[in-house]
């Protein structure tokens, strides 16, 4: 079996897969199971291993760490899960930094730059739909990466994250307050509760909408992907987004720790 964990700036999103075989239809094809937890830069290399042993064992599986392939966009944690990885398993974790194979050029001026999970997203939306295309990561950022009809990661584009926004809006104005995050019933909100989800539901999906048509006009055409612990709330209002794929980076990581057993 493979352990796939995706470290983000807020959550950490952990998928184990039947095995290491990349093959099959979607992204969530050969999983068996996912747990989300919440990201801790505090968190010892012996904690992560109690919490995902924990996790593993309450759904009827074993705590095996020999295949592993990781991505982090926090530095502390992914030192924490490397050290994990040492104590209790037998084999290096595959991770998605420099020097590691992931059969995706990276056009950026400076590819160091791209962070590890919009790597892994773009090599899984490629293996998935072929290029052109943009994936759109709804996470702490709203990522959007382009991906060229060569399977080349061109750039793309970072802006705030929905619930980093309305951190914001509600720390800054003391009026408002915090919301539940759902449709409501009319694009013009009757009440001040109303009026917020109206503008980060829909205000949110006129951003895609609006980024995407402009990468359009520089690509042409292009499949457009969501993922993201937000995608489902978007997507439905979002006229541009064509495919929703939750465990799209676990699937990246899935194909990239295939790419580097290949080269072995």
């Amino acid at each position: 079996m493979l352990l796939t964990i995706d470290v983000g700036n807020t959550q950490t999103v952990i998928g184990l897969y039947q095995d290491d075989n990349a093959s099959g239809n979607g992204a969530g094809a050969g999983l068996l199971d996912h747990w989300r937890i919440a990201t801790d830069a505090d968190r010892t290399a012996d904690e992560h291993a109690v919490i995902i042993r924990n996790l593993l064992e309450a759904s009827g599986f074993t705590f095996d760490v020999d295949n592993v392939a990781m991505c982090a966009g926090v530095p502390r944690v992914l030192a924490s899960l490397r050290q994990m990885v040492e104590r209790h398993g037998n084999q290096e974790p595959v991770v998605i930094e420099p020097g590691v194979r992931t059969g995706m050029p990276i056009l950026y001026d400076n590819p160091r730059e791209v962070g590890a999970d919009r790597i892994a997203n773009a090599v899984a939306a490629f293996d998935l739909y072929g290029g052109p295309l943009v994936v759109v990561d709804f996470g702490t950022g709203n990522n959007f990466d382009v991906i060229s009809a060569k399977g080349e990661f061109m750039g793309g584009a970072i802006a705030p994250g929905i619930e980093i926004s309305l951190d914001a809006l509600f720390g800054k104005a003391a009026a408002l307050g915090a919301i539940e995050l759902v449709e409501p019933r009319n694009v013009i909100g009757k009440s001040t509760k109303e009026s917020l989800q109206s503008g980060a539901i829909y205000g949110f999906a006129a951003q895609i909408d609006g980024m995407v048509e402009r990468f359009r006009a520089e690509l042409d055409t292009c499949t457009v992907v969501a993922t993201g612990g937000l995608a489902h709330l978007i997507a439905p209002v979002a006229r541009t987004i064509e495919h929703v794929e939750p465990f799209l980076t676990l699937h990246g990581l899935r194909l990239v720790y295939q790419r580097n057993q290949d080269q072995s």
